[in-house]
């Protein structure tokens, strides 16, 4: 059975979260405007889920197969990479509050203004992550690290 490519993988999963980003990007972007309506809650709802659920996993594995990997070769890359992560479960839960509070009151300006601005700063946080991570990262790993070890990525990953 042949192995798949790790870094193909994580690279398909950063174009998912890149597609839910945009959505997150849009609905915030319209309660902003156009303040709260059910259809743009919803649509946030359904790209926030998606950052709860699926970018956690992600981030999971990036630590635990990719990132040891990439430390035997050089120092300070997974570093920063590993801050973005903690940075993004900081917004996440100011996100996850505000989204609380405007379901309990959808008029309540102030939960408006977080969320929208806690929308905002996820999406350029995770951005710029995916940016550095494919990049910067990916092609690195693709240079340096050995099959058997895009093996032992592999493994972890699935």
């Amino acid at each position: 059975m042949a192995t798949r490519d790790p870094i193909a993988l994580l690279m398909k999963e950063h174009e998912d979260a890149l597609t839910k980003l945009q959505l997150l990007k849009k609905s915030a972007g319209e309660i902003k405007k156009k303040g709260y309506s059910e259809k743009s809650f919803k649509s946030l709802l359904k790209a926030v889920e998606y950052v709860d659920e699926e970018v956690r996993v992600h981030n999971k594995h990036e630590e635990e197969a990719l990132f040891p990997i990439v430390d035997r070769y050089v120092d300070g890359p997974t570093t920063s990479l590993r801050d973005d992560h903690i940075k993004m479960g900081k917004i996440y839960k100011k996100l996850s509050y505000s989204i609380k509070s405007l379901k309990e009151n959808p008029d309540d300006k102030t939960a408006r203004m977080e969320l929208v601005e806690s929308a905002e700063a996820i999406v350029q946080l995770m951005v710029n992550h995916i940016h550095k991570e494919n990049n910067i990262l990916f092609p690195m790993v693709q240079r340096f690290v050995s099959k058997e070890e895009m093996r032992e990525i592999a493994k972890k990953l699935l």
